[in-house]
């Protein structure tokens, strides 16, 4: 199949990538890297350095007639929405909604849009959070990925555009940023392989449901062929809380390094993760890497790359003429 993965230098996008080339698809990557970086790009993908806003996405669209969309492509920081719920509706609603246009105009039989389980259900009535959670979120971000799975299933009623929905939980692995603002288990892991204690912000008691990112590819592996209409949670099912994946994580890691404890945040949710009964008998799947293994995986590549620096990949750029 012909595959158009949005965000593709990204953390999720970019390891999906990878999976599609190996599974013999033909990937076509489009990233501004403004968050997505260089290094992550496989060399077998063809790749266009531009926003998805860009009008120069026709030509894209037009030259490699696509059978499915992988949209990873977003604003994901949950603070940047908070200052700045403009820009975050520009980036997740209306860029999402000119990427479902193009879906339309060029035949595209498939979408596969990458949603937020952890910040769509806002403070849950109950847990675990089933797909039929009452949807309230407490940030622009969640909001507006919330509102981009509405125009999705519009899509599929006015112009027949297939779709499957993921809500993500909190997802952890290689490649994840430890500089950014998202993904507690990356920021643990810099901080400690600088020798340095990290912050844990109120009592460490504040719980999230942690999947890795093997977990997420298989899901989007399947979800080309199967999740027909559907949206699915991709997650767990556990609940661990920050001190409970500290420990664990400095324990993967052979150290012995205290955390520091702050203030807590306000306007993030105290305590979730999600139902996943769904996604086996939807999607035929089902999480296969625990937690201790994740967080072992995940700490030997943070530590591989300051032993040897990071993998570059070539890419040769892709012009439109």
């Amino acid at each position: 199949m012909n595959i158009l993965v949005t965000g593709g230098a990204g953390f999720i996008a970019s390891n999906i990538t990878d999976a599609y080339i190996k599974a013999g698809h033909d990937v076509v990557v489009v990233d501004n890297l403004s968050s997505g970086k260089r290094e992550n790009l496989n060399s077998k993908a063809v790749f266009y350095e531009m926003d998805i806003a860009d009008g120069r996405m026709e030509e894209v669209f037009a030259k490699h007639n696509f059978d499915v969309v992988n949209h990873h492509a977003a604003q994901i920081d949950v603070r940047k929405s908070v200052a700045d719920p403009v820009a975050d509706a520009n980036t997740n609603i209306l860029s999402g909604i000119k990427i479902l246009n193009l879906c339309k105009k060029h035949n595209v039989k498939k979408i596969i849009y990458a949603s937020t389980g952890g910040a769509i259900y806002g403070e849950p009535e109950y847990m675990p959070c089933d797909e039929k959670h009452r949807v309230r979120p407490m940030a622009p971000y969640g909001i507006s990925k919330h509102c981009l799975e509405h125009y999705i299933e519009y899509f599929y009623d006015l112009f027949h555009l297939d779709y499957t929905i993921l809500r993500y939980a909190n997802v952890y692995g290689p490649r994840q940023d430890p500089h950014g603002e998202a993904g507690v288990v990356s920021i643990f892991i810099g901080i400690l392989l600088d020798g340095k204690n990290p912050s844990i912000f109120g009592d460490g008691e504040q719980t999230r449901d942690y999947v890795y990112i093997d977990d997420i590819v298989n899901a989007n592996i399947k979800a080309i062929t199967n999740g027909s209409k559907k949206i699915i949670n991709i997650g767990t099912g556990m609940e661990t809380s920050v001190n409970e994946l500290y420990k664990r994580l400095t324990n993967a890691m052979g150290l012995d390094i205290k955390p520091v404890y702050k203030e807590a945040r306000t306007g993030e949710v105290y305590k979730i993760y999600l139902d996943n009964k769904y996604a086996k008998d939807a999607l035929g799947w089902q999480p296969k890497v625990g937690l201790d293994e994740g967080l072992k995986k995940t700490s030997d590549y943070f530590l591989q790359l300051r032993l040897h620096g990071t993998k570059k990949y070539f890419v040769l750029k892709t012009e439109l003429e």
